[in-house]
């Protein structure tokens, strides 16, 4: 998989959900087609974004024995891997520094709590659900308590139209690994946005200023099926999706 060609190469850029990240994202994937390595890629995109404060280094530059989230905090460098997984968290860095950055403290300063340990505790956990899986969604509460509840019928069937009024933007690389083959199964952490503006930078300051790892051991998510969201995916056109009940499960009692 020379410079990562072979894997990022798969991208469709076309699909909605990577609508918010086809821009940054196509220059970097040019820049790697073009015979740059990932890392040299991102790097180049990230002199475009003056509010991307880190440098991209290879993953042998991360010394053994140090946390890779401490040593981001100490250097400002991000340890990055060939492949989609370090890609993706690489586009996340540059489209959401602000939140990206609010994340790193936290870790570090759950690792100054706590330390290294072989099971993290839920502060951490959260943090890495967050990273990896979070979506950022606003709109209207009705909408908002359809997805709490559950109530899938009433989410993406009664309420559909409502959607026109929602802005949901995914987040996690891991999510967005997922998504580049999409399934059915593929579910957010779906975090809920109050900002009344809704551009990237804006849901990335909101974010950022709302993030602490008390309120995320809270676990303030709520679970959406991607392929779900209207618009999204042609075959949720027809009601019947939402029948699966494998994805579409019901609320615990």
């Amino acid at each position: 998989m020379a410079n990562g060609v072979s894997s990022c190469a798969s991208i469709d850029w076309a699909v909605p959900w990577l609508a918010p990240w086809r821009v940054l994202g196509g220059m970097a994937l040019q820049r790697v087609a073009a015979g740059e390595s990932q890392v040299q890629a991102l790097n180049q995109v990230a002199l475009t974004q003056e509010s991307c404060q880190v440098q991209f280094v290879p993953q042998t530059d991360l010394p053994a024995g140090v946390a890779y989230e401490q040593y981001i905090f100490d250097t400002g460098q991000v340890p990055t891997r060939d492949g989609l997984h370090d890609f993706f968290n690489g586009l996340a860095w540059l489209q959401f520094p602000l939140t990206k950055r609010r994340l790193n403290q936290l870790h570090v300063a759950q690792i100054a709590r706590t330390g290294i340990a072989p099971v993290r505790g839920p502060a951490r956990d959260a943090l890495t659900v967050f990273d990896e899986n979070a979506a950022f969604l606003q709109a209207p509460d009705v909408l908002w308590e359809a997805l709490v509840a559950k109530n899938w019928q009433a989410l993406f069937v009664d309420l559909r139209s409502v959607w026109q009024q929602a802005h949901l933007v995914l987040f996690g690389h891991a999510m967005l690994e997922k998504l580049v083959s999409p399934r059915k199964a593929i579910t957010a952490h779906v975090y809920r946005v109050l900002s009344t503006r809704s551009s990237v930078a804006d849901v990335d300051a909101w974010v950022a200023m709302d993030l602490s790892a008390e309120k995320l051991v809270t676990k303030p998510f709520a679970h959406l099926p991607v392929l779900g969201v209207p618009g999204w995916w042609a075959a949720n056109e027809d009601p019947a999706f939402y029948a699966d009940s494998s994805v579409f499960r019901p609320p615990r009692p």
